[in-house]
C-alpha cells in the first residue's frame, strides 16, 4: 500500500468499519454542530499533487479519529487551561476545534487550519460560519489556509496577546493532529510546523489521533521524528472500562456500538517538550 494514496487510505479505513463509509450524508451533526462535508472535485484537480489530492479526498470523510476526538472534549479528557489557545491542521471538517469552541471550559482562541485548496478551506469556512451561533462568546475562532511545512509567521499573528505574553516563544498552547499520520511522507513537515507553533512551556501540548487503518509502523516513525525533533509522546491506552462509547451527545447516523467500533479503531498520544517535562507532576 501507498501510505499516501488517499484511495489505498480510504479503503483500509472501510475495512476496519466492515466496508461501510464512516459518513454516509454530506452532513454530519455532533451535539449542536451541525457541519459539511467537503464538495468532491474532478479526478483531474485531485492529482494535480499527492498533498493536495489526498487532503481533497479525505476532507470529504469524517474518520474515526475526529469522533475520538470529539468524545474525550465532552467528557472533559481534552484538559484546557483558561486563555489558553489552539491549533488544528489538517482540520478537515473542523469537527475537534469547532466542538471545543462550544464547552464551557472552553479556550481564549481556537485556530482552524488546512490546504489552501478552494473546496477543502472554502467548506471549513462555511462550517464555522453556519456554527458560529454555538460557540461561546469569549471564544475568539478563526479558519485559515495553511500548507503544512510552510512559514508559520501568519499564524503566529493571529495569536491573541493574552494568550502568548507569557510565554518566552509566542504561539499555540495546544496544537491538534486528527488522522494526519497516514500521510507518511509528510511527518517531517508536520514536526516542523508543530515545532514553530507550539509554546515552549511545561503545559504546552500536542494531541495526535490516527485510525488503526495507519499502519503502526508509519505511527511510529512519527514518534521517532518527534523525538529527533524534541519531543515526547506518551500513548493513551483505553482501559476495559474503555471498550464503550461514553459521550453524551447525540451523533447524527451512529449509535453506540457504531461510535465505540470507531473508538476501539483509534490510537491516541499526548505530546510535549522533552526538556521542560521533568517540570510535569
Amino acid at each position: 500500500m501507498n501510505n499516501d494514496d488517499p484511495e489505498d487510505i480510504l479503503n483500509e479505513s472501510l475495512a476496519f468499519l466492515g466496508g461501510k463509509p464512516v459518513v454516509d450524508d454530506n452532513i454530519i451533526n455532533y451535539g449542536p454542530l451541525s457541519l459539511q462535508i467537503a464538495p468532491k472535485t474532478s479526478a483531474s484537480n485531485r492529482k494535480a499533487n499527492v498533498y493536495n489530492k489526498a487532503n481533497t479526498l479525505l476532507a470529504d470523510h469524517l474518520f474515526s479519529p475526529a469522533l475520538y476526538f470529539a468524545e474525550r472534549i465532552e467528557r472533559g479528557l481534552f484538559p484546557v487551561r483558561s486563555g489558553s489557545s489552539i491549533v488544528e491542521l489538517g482540520a478537515g471538517s473542523g469537527l475537534p476545534s469547532l466542538l471545543l469552541a462550544t464547552i464551557p471550559n472552553h479556550p481564549a482562541q481556537v485556530v482552524v487550519t488546512d490546504y489552501p485548496d478552494e473546496n477543502i478551506l472554502g467548506n471549513l469556512k462555511k462550517n464555522l460560519e453556519n456554527n458560529r451561533r454555538h460557540f461561546q462568546s469569549s471564544c475568539r475562532i478563526e479558519c485559515v489556509g495553511y500548507e503544512w511545512g510552510k512559514d508559520v509567521s501568519a499564524l503566529l499573528e493571529l495569536v491573541q496577546p493574552s494568550t502568548s505574553a507569557k510565554n518566552d516563544k509566542p504561539g499555540y498552547d495546544i496544537v491538534i493532529l486528527s488522522d494526519l499520520l497516514h500521510f507518511h511522507g509528510s511527518h517531517g513537515v508536520l514536526i516542523s510546523s508543530i515545532q514553530a507553533l507550539l509554546t515552549h512551556t511545561k503545559d504546552s501540548r500536542v494531541h495526535v489521533s490516527a485510525g488503526k487503518y495507519t499502519h503502526r509502523n508509519v505511527c511510529d516513525d512519527f514518534l521517532l521524528k518527534g523525538h529527533a525533533a524534541g519531543f515526547v509522546f506518551e500513548e493513551v491506552l483505553a482501559g476495559p472500562e474503555e471498550v464503550t462509547w461514553k459521550g453524551n451527545m447525540k451523533v447524527g447516523g451512529l449509535d453506540d456500538e457504531a461510535l465505540a467500533l470507531r473508538k476501539a479503531n483509534c490510537y491516541y498520544w499526548v505530546g510535549r517538550w522533552a526538556d521542560v517535562a521533568q517540570e510535569v507532576n
